[in-house]
């Protein structure tokens, strides 16, 4: 987390304990400037962004919204995060839907390994940009063209990439993208973002609550209890959406990463993972780097049966990894000095 988000999280908070300072107009104004910034970030401006607290809520409103029948299928990936998995599990079983699971052969991408699978059965493809246990890369622009071609709609969770890979929904044309809001936005727990298409925007919320209804700003008149949403995709907003203690957050947050921009942070951290990856490799200790993948992760397969070994010998020299099913994530990001780097390969080859 950025000092400047944390500083501003201590500032809401102090603000948050004195609420007769909080006027009627500060429950929309800081959270429209948290729409309008992440919409700049995908490409975009405010009216299909909705503020949700989590991937899974995102996803759940795509699964209430888009449509699936009997023998359609939904394509995810193998070994994927769990909440979209569920999501579509739950989703597709009330409509007679399946879900198609993608795996990859010896040597082959994730993207043409997608691209085989998509097929006119498949009416939903639900894929990340990176895969989120090493970082393996899917090529969104063959795989959204490739959607398309099969009238099939694109879900993508952008979770593990977005902050770093640049993402613009206006040349991509996905049908829904979601997004936790800490990782590489640098936010806090508990707000994500959801991007809706503008064909989908008059669907059906998860929610009925109040701030969503269109004249939601004239708080006396709540008791009139309105039908209308707000315009755009406000509808999908979560209840409590104001969330003064870390929106405000949030908003430092997105600021910080609009002005160093995706594509100045991914040519630094793919230079830290790559210089990783070359090190690792030169040590002939048997540990194998995912390819292709993102600039910003490092999947280390290290030999059988010491990953948990390995992942606790660089705790202890300070050097912080993730085990993700059979790999060692490493994500580093800017803060990490060349210092960080000479440890952590020091480290890992003492440990095998």
């Amino acid at each position: 987390m950025l000092h400047a988000v944390r500083e501003a999280g201590e500032a809401a908070l102090l603000r948050r304990s004195r609420p007769w300072t909080i006027r009627e107009p500060d429950w929309f104004t800081d959270v429209e400037r948290l729409r309008s910034l992440f919409g700049r970030l995908v490409g975009t401006d405010a009216e299909g962004v909705a503020l949700v607290p989590a991937t899974s809520y995102g996803l759940a409103v795509a699964a209430a919204n888009l449509p699936l029948g009997p023998d359609d299928q939904v394509l995810v990936l193998a070994d994927e995060y769990p909440s979209g998995i569920h999501t579509w599990r739950r989703a597709a079983g009330p409509a007679g839907a399946a879900i198609r699971t993608v795996t990859r052969e010896a040597g082959q991408s994730w993207t043409d390994a997608i691209l085989t699978a998509i097929d006119e059965r498949v009416a939903i493809v639900s894929v990340p940009n990176v895969h989120w246990t090493d970082g393996g890369l899917v090529e969104l622009d063959r795989v959204a063209a490739r959607t398309r071609e099969a009238s099939a709609r694109l879900v993508v969770d952008v979770s593990q990439s977005l902050g770093v890979m640049p993402l613009d929904v206006t040349e991509l044309r996905p049908d829904v993208v979601v997004s936790v809001g800490y990782k590489w936005l640098l936010g806090p727990f508990g707000r994500g973002y959801l991007w809706v298409a503008p064909e989908h925007r008059d669907g059906r919320p998860l929610e009925e609550n109040w701030i969503l209804r269109a004249g939601a700003q004239d708080f006396s008149r709540l008791v009139d209890y309105g039908e209308d949403y707000l315009p755009g995709a406000r509808r999908f907003d979560q209840g409590a959406r104001t969330l003064f203690e870390l929106t405000p957050m949030a908003v430092a947050a997105l600021e910080q990463v609009l002005a160093w921009g995706p594509p100045r942070i991914a040519a630094a951290l793919a230079g830290i993972t790559a210089g990783l990856a070359t090190r690792v490799a030169a040590a002939g200790v048997g540990v194998i780097a995912t390819e292709p993948r993102g600039p910003h992760l490092l999947g280390l397969r290290v030999p059988g049966g010491s990953a948990d070994r390995v992942a606790a010998a660089l705790r202890e020299a300070n050097c912080f990894v993730a085990r993700r099913g059979e790999a060692l994530r490493v994500a580093p990001h800017v803060h990490v000095t060349p210092a960080d780097v000479d440890r952590l390969v020091t480290t890992l080859v003492a440990a095998l």
